[in-house]
């Protein structure tokens, strides 16, 4: 069985952020100096909820994790 394959969009639409790849850019250019000692899902810039899913995601190596360490690369 194949594991589902999330994009960035679908990860952005979990967050209840606007999906659209503009929008998406200008998610990266306002928040993309995270230190590289931080963790994700700690940064300032998520609300409870959003924090929790990428935490989650991340620990439980969840089908959501690859697209998670994407963005996570992508805001450092």
């Amino acid at each position: 069985m194949q594991p589902p394959d999330h994009s960035l969009a679908s990860l952005f639409l979990q967050l209840g952020l606007d999906d659209d790849d503009t929008e998406i850019e200008n998610f990266i250019t306002r928040n993309g100096s995270l230190p590289h000692d931080a963790l994700l899902h700690e940064a300032s810039f998520w609300n409870a909820s959003q924090a929790a899913f990428l935490k989650q995601a991340v620990e439980e190596d969840a089908d959501w994790a690859i697209v998670v360490d994407q963005l996570d690369s992508m805001l450092r």
